[in-house]
């Protein structure tokens, strides 16, 4: 290479070169002024080479060996000698060959449609990655558990166990817009928030004061525009069921009721934004599902996608029972069965059944050989794996299948936008305040939220279908206040002749009154009251503890985190379910089969014992997938070609992250140190003028996808992927 190097045309500018190296010089500055007496024309450089110069016979196929054997940057540096190479420089092979080395990308992988190059794929990961660390904001004196963007990009919501919830300015540098001390309202802390679609209301969930035992939590909803006021306040149990928008006036909001020994069932709940009503007979609430619970578990981390696609699917399957004349049999499979479900420095937020009675008989263990509605394939594991020497540093890619690929651009441009502008209004508060004309005409969703079946913590996903909602417009006013006093007197007196009559006694004035005697359901045979609840229409078994979901922005795929069970695993006790991995899984399931078509295995850390195990919540945005981890730092991969990027650095555990929906080139990540930090990509510190000192960590140049070590060393070290 030294030797090529001393006749390319880059020594143009070093001094002292020997005379025929100034005459190859000179010849080869020719080539972009002369237009004649050429061996070799290229009429789309617009310029020629001297039939005495030795470039003139060098073929392409030459030059592209010799750029390979370069840097990316030497390459660039090259192009900018002649047209020529410039020319040779872009050649979209060279690229590809640079791309796939030093990001690691899989060679089976090809270009992502609607990418323009390899080449401006490979710009992209090196100067449109969030990278720079731009802003740190300390306002926070307590652990930050959650952060969220406004649709528009423009603020930023985070939650702190300082029981405040703030609202950020996202412009550099950021300032803050709004904040509240939800301590006012007896919260012990705030852990979750979100805008609604049309960024004029915040929701938030927190934690209320109570015993070391208690699950009570409350929603909060305030307005962003035209000051930061309190609007309305929900009960939400458990806490963790965290909460959502339904629509652009309306949230969901849950509640438990437990029915029998380890048996309740979870009620959620469609609220009003708006609740200052005119009239006592308008409602501001309605029952929306009630499902059954077992094992201890419970419905929690709600929330809503928009799915266009089911109102097609409703169309064909109409058009083909119409055909037939009847319907198929109803399929009965175990997933149509319901999902069954310390201290304040405790780090992060802790499930809320946390050192949960462990009064459990032996008769009550749970029959593993039942599956419980997963995909077969589901119950497949791997061997936990070790990252040893240099792969301590490095996150494994999100291995896809190959229908994910085929689908994600066609998803990209199905975007649920549609369904979302059916969500807003426009609209003053005053014309919003009746709540009704957002639920007419509702684009189809799903219900998506966490349960469990075999043991308290949350380890399926649970998917309801919503097709249709009626919110009653006015309450049934029922019996006046003297016709109530009346009947309660009466049941009193009943209450009282009954107190002294023997129950053989009771069971004849039923018969005299040909009424059945009131019987208590056996609330633990599910089969004997499932009349009463409604029905999950899919779960997914991820045989671990899930500890995270997010949303894609066209609501297509939900990613999850979770961190696994050991393989063939038991659970005889539901209070005392199996010890986690220390690393953390990522689930992609695609919203339009309810299939898994990615996994990525063994990747950031997390560490806490599943009895204290909280939520590290990931984001996704158009290009890349994010999430925080409990080794002081978040992970950044790109969302097509699954590949690690970047980590984040932090002090303590990183509990949120969360992309600038208008913006994928800004990150904010949030964690245990008190601290929320904003990282920009290197093309938007550039334009923002800041400089460029405290940088992520860069997954590059790896020389491997990573392989898993020799079985000897994962059976030397598989104890410590264990808490």
């Amino acid at each position: 290479m030294a030797e090529i190097g001393d006749d390319v045309p880059l020594a143009d500018r070093i001094r002292g070169k020997t005379v025929h190296q100034r005459g190859a010089r000179e010849s080869v500055e020719s080539n972009s002024s002369t237009s004649s007496g050429s061996s070799e024309q290229d009429g789309e450089d617009g310029g020629t080479y001297m039939d005495n110069s030795p470039w003139v016979f060098m073929p392409e196929p030459l030059f592209i060996k010799i750029f390979l054997q370069l840097r990316a940057r030497d390459v660039l540096n090259a192009g900018q000698c002649c047209k020529r190479w410039y020319k040779l420089s872009k050649d979209d092979y060279i690229w590809r060959k640079y791309f796939r080395q030093e990001f690691n990308v899989d060679p089976s992988i090809q270009l992502k449609r609607g990418a323009e190059s390899w080449r401006a794929e490979y710009r992209r990961l090196t100067n449109n990655v969030p990278m720079v660390m731009t802003d740190v904001l300390t306002f926070h004196s307590h652990q930050v558990l959650h952060v969220s963007f406004s649709h528009n990009g423009k603020m930023f919501a985070t939650c702190s166990k300082d029981g405040f919830v703030i609202v950020w300015n996202s412009a550099y540098p950021t300032t803050i817009r709004d904040s509240y001390d939800m301590r006012k309202l007896s919260w012990k802390y705030t852990q979750f928030s979100q805008f609604n679609q049309s960024d004029t209301l915040l929701l938030v969930s927190g934690v209320h004061f109570g015993s070391p035992h208690s699950t009570s939590g409350e929603i909060a909803v305030f307005t962003v525009q035209n000051g930061f006021k309190l609007k309305c306040r929900v009960t939400n149990r458990p806490y963790d069921i965290f909460g959502t928008w339904f629509s652009d006036q309306h949230l969901l909001s849950g509640d438990l009721s437990w029915l029998a020994h380890l048996v309740s069932s979870s009620i959620l709940w469609l609220n009003k934004a708006n609740q200052e009503v005119d009239s006592e007979h308008t409602p501001v609430r309605s029952q929306m599902y009630k499902f059954y619970n077992r094992n201890a578990s419970s419905i929690r981390a709600i929330m809503v996608a928009n799915c266009p696609w089911l109102s097609d699917e409703a169309e064909v399957k109409k058009e083909g029972e119409k055909e037939k004349g009847t319907s198929d049999a109803e399929q009965k499979s175990s997933d149509d069965e319901p999902g069954t479900s310390s201290g304040d420095r405790r780090a992060g937020n802790p499930l809320s059944h946390y050192q949960m009675s462990q009064d459990v008989d032996s008769d009550e263990e749970q029959d593993e050989g039942v599956d419980d509605g997963q995909d077969p394939r589901a119950a497949e594991d791997v061997p936990y794996q070790l990252l040893v020497g240099d792969q301590v540093d490095y996150a494994s890619p999100i291995q896809y299948l190959q229908e994910f690929r085929q689908e994600y651009e066609e998803s990209y441009y199905e975007s649920s936008d549609d369904c979302l502008e059916d969500d807003e209004d426009d609209g003053d508060d005053e014309e919003l305040s009746e709540g009704e004309d957002d639920l007419e005409n509702m684009c189809p969703k799903y219900l998506i939220f966490s349960t469990g079946s075999k043991t308290y913590t949350p380890h399926q996903i649970g998917f309801k279908r919503i097709t249709s909602v009626n919110f009653p417009r006015r309450i049934d006013p029922g019996p006046s206040l003297r016709e109530r006093i009346a009947l309660r007197d009466r049941q009193r007196e009943l209450q009282v002749i009954m107190a002294e009559m023997s129950p053989e006694e009771i069971r004849l004035q039923y018969i005299l009154q040909n009424e059945e005697p009131p019987m208590e359901p056996n609330w633990a045979n599910y089969e004997a009251v499932a009349g009463r609840f409604d029905k999950v229409d899919k779960l997914i078994d991820l045989h671990g503890h899930i500890i995270g979901m997010g949303l894609s922005p066209d609501h297509r795929y939900l990613y999850v985190n979770s961190r696994p069970w050991p393989k063939n695993c038991v659970i005889r006790n539901p209070l005392d379910p199996p010890a986690i991995a220390q690393e953390i899984d990522i689930h992609v399931i695609d919203l339009m089969t309810l299939k898994k078509v990615g996994k990525m295995l063994r990747a950031h850390k997390a560490y806490t014992p599943n009895t204290e195990c909280f939520f590290i919540f990931l984001d996704v945005c158009d290009n890349y997938v994010a999430s925080g981890a409990e080794d002081m730092h978040a992970y950044l991969w790109d969302r097509y070609y699954g590949v690690c990027l970047a980590k984040y650095q932090h002090a303590d555990v990183v509990n949120s992250v969360a992309f600038n929906p208008r913006d994928n080139e800004m990150l904010v990540t949030t964690s245990d140190d008190y601290e929320i930090r904003i990282w920009r990509s290197l093309s938007k510190a550039k334009k923002l003028g800041i400089p460029i000192v405290n940088r992520a960590s860069e997954f590059r140049k790896q020389k491997s996808n990573r392989p898993p070590p020799p079985p000897q060393q994962q059976h030397q070290h598989c104890m410590r992927s264990f808490v």
